[in-house]
């Protein structure tokens, strides 16, 4: 059986001559639609060799194994393969896929369950690209045959949204500050959220104390103070105030790790010498969280499009005649809610932002949309110096 595709992939630009199988109905051909996965027929171009055949390898992550397919041009599975996530991964699906050359390597999920394999790949020369699950889903939902929800069939899905989607990240090697950075601003804010629980949970354990419970913002020492002026009149409310001072150490516990991590945040954004921090209303936490979850600012060619990642470019919503734009919803919330703080903040004070968001509302703008318009405005601004950052 010959390991060769059929056809020479070509780029985007150009017509493909990879001959269609049957199809039933012509609107599809017109709009360029894969008959068989329902993605768009157009090349990758990050996958594209000129002049010679080219092999797609999707790879579906878990915990204890990873399957791969080997899909050419015509979503075909040549092979699959079945490995154990273990020390000899990378070495087995090196050996497998030797025969399939050239290759690109589409990991489903490739910052997340996949991390570690793709970056074990690209650090043996590979050229890998990371595969959102949703767009996998998609090619599942969209085609007539393989919906069953199988590894195979998910690895299969991955190599065929490697095939046709262009504008996938690109893996590259980890950039140390990047990384380290990602990994302070989730146990922050794995760790606010501990603490909001831990607060909340001895808020209704006040109420089963104190007629009306107590004040909104709740501290350690004004919990300690209610917890010592309960009267204990029996053996439910002796229990109840042990576990009250047993939160109030969880919680003491957890405000410590919250200031050493702070301490140790900020050093880490010195040491990136980053240039973000010079928009106001950006510190050491929101730098980290802006770094770490943008990566390689390079991945957005344009602004406009890191607006969009971050869910500070409206959604068009026109209908008829009538043009109007709404709030997206959608993009990284937890970047989206860094620019959002960084807004608020320049919104009380006088800053430059200030003037910008009343300058908005004396133009007709509602407060939100004021709002709106200094988010994008502070995207922008974090773009430009990302960049910059980059280049230097």
């Amino acid at each position: 059986m010959s390991l060769e595709c059929p056809v020479t992939v070509r780029l985007t630009s150009e017509r493909s001559d990879c001959p269609a199988r049957s199809s039933h109905g012509v609107a599809r051909k017109r709009n360029g639609i894969n008959h068989v996965s329902g993605m768009p027929a157009v090349a990758n171009p990050s996958t594209t060799v000129i002049g010679a055949h080219m092999f797609m390898i999707g790879i579906d992550p878990h915990k204890g194994s990873h399957t791969a397919a080997a899909v050419d041009c015509n979503e075909t599975v040549i092979d699959t393969l079945r490995v154990d996530a273990d020390g000899h991964q990378r070495a087995r699906l090196l050996a497998w896929a030797a025969r399939f050359e050239p290759r690109t390597w589409a990991v489903e999920g490739a910052t997340g369950m996949g991390a570690l394999v793709a970056q074990q790949l690209v650090a043996a020369g590979e050229h890998v690209v990371d595969v959102p699950a949703k767009l996998s889903s998609r090619v599942r939902l969209l085609e007539r045959g393989r919906i069953d929800k199988t590894d195979p069939n998910d690895a299969r899905s991955a190599a065929i949204v490697g095939w046709r989607t262009p504008t996938l990240n690109i893996v590259c090697g980890l950039d140390e500050h990047r990384v380290v950075l990602r990994l302070l601003a989730d146990r922050h804010h794995h760790l606010t959220a501990s603490r909001t629980r831990t607060i909340c949970r001895l808020h209704a354990l006040l109420c089963l104390l104190i007629e009306g419970g107590s004040e909104r913002l709740l501290t350690v020492d004004k919990g300690e103070q209610l917890l010592v002026n309960v009267h204990i009149d029996g053996v439910v409310t002796r229990e109840r105030v042990a576990v009250g001072h047993q939160l109030l150490d969880e919680i003491r516990v957890l405000d410590a790790t919250r200031k050493e991590l702070r301490r140790r945040t900020s050093e880490t954004v010195t040491a990136s010498a980053t240039t973000i921090t010079e928009i106001y209303g950006i510190g050491s936490l929101t730098a980290a969280i802006i770094i770490g979850r943008v990566g390689d600012i390079t991945r957005f060619p344009t602004s406009g499009h890191f607006a969009r990642h971050n869910g500070t470019a409206p959604i068009e919503a026109s209908s008829g005649p009538k043009k109007r734009h709404r709030l997206n919803p959608r993009g990284d919330r937890q970047l989206n809610h860094a620019i959002h703080m960084a807004a608020v903040t320049q919104v009380g004070h006088d800053t430059l932002g200030r003037t910008y968001y009343l300058r908005k509302q004396a133009e007709g703008k509602t407060r939100k949309e004021a709002m709106r318009a200094l988010k994008r405005h502070i995207s922008d601004a974090i773009y430009q110096r990302l960049v910059t950052d980059t280049r230097r």
